[in-house]
């Protein structure tokens, strides 16, 4: 089968792409408003950008009326009406549960932290609170974002943030900044409803070695 994407409505454009995206890290995200209520979200098209400096994107989707939904209102820079700052946390198999329960649309200003039970910790260089139950944060501050399309229902955004500050479980990492996938526990984003834990792993050495049997 093949398809063109301008053929495609915008719901199966998303079907398509998430259910072959596959498996997509989750993350947490944690931002403020201007008057400083708290929000929380989860978003599976997350990952890493560099390490030099050290970077990392979410995307938030334009809700579907085109409006930019909560994180988006709050993350994008202080110019365009935002905060400028957010926080990553990882949805883990203890938290996945509230972390998409986190996902409900409420209202403006109504905390998500309330309604899933999470725990809002203090930050150490951004004002929004990070999720005390991810035993990994990135405190972020906003970059730039990138919108493919503004006002649409459907649009994507691209949000760059400098991680600032780091928090790491003890037990998740070694002396040597060696992450244990174990104790990490992540979940991943498969398509529809479908979630993956990530405790089947196997190693393979990089480059012509990986090709021997």
């Amino acid at each position: 089968m093949e398809f063109d994407p301008a053929r495609l409505a915008v719901k199966d454009r998303y079907r398509l792409m998430s259910g072959v995206i596959v498996p997509r890290p989750i993350a947490v995200v944690s931002t403020c408003s201007t008057d400083g209520k708290p929000n929380l979200a989860p978003f599976s098209f997350f990952t890493g950008v560099g390490s030099d400096p050290m970077t990392l994107i979410i995307c938030p989707v334009n809700a579907p009326d085109g409006s930019e939904k909560d994180t988006l209102r709050n993350a994008k820079p202080v110019e365009e009406g935002g905060t400028g700052e957010f926080v990553v946390g990882v949805a883990t198999k203890d938290n996945i549960r509230q972390v998409v329960g986190a996902s409900e649309p409420l209202a403006f200003g109504k905390s998500e932290f309330e309604l899933t039970g999470l725990t809002a910790a203090p930050s150490a260089k951004v004002r929004p609170p990070r999720v005390a139950e991810s035993p990994v944060s990135f405190e972020c501050r906003t970059i730039q974002v990138i919108r493919t399309n503004p006002g649409k229902p459907g649009g994507g955004n691209v949000v760059l943030g400098r991680v600032v500050h780091v928090h790491v479980r003890e037990d998740v990492i070694d002396a040597k900044l060696r992450v244990s996938s174990k104790a990490l526990a992540a979940i991943g984003r498969m398509g529809g409803l479908e979630y993956t834990r990530t405790d089947d792993l196997f190693t393979l050495p990089l480059g012509r070695r990986a090709l021997e049997p």
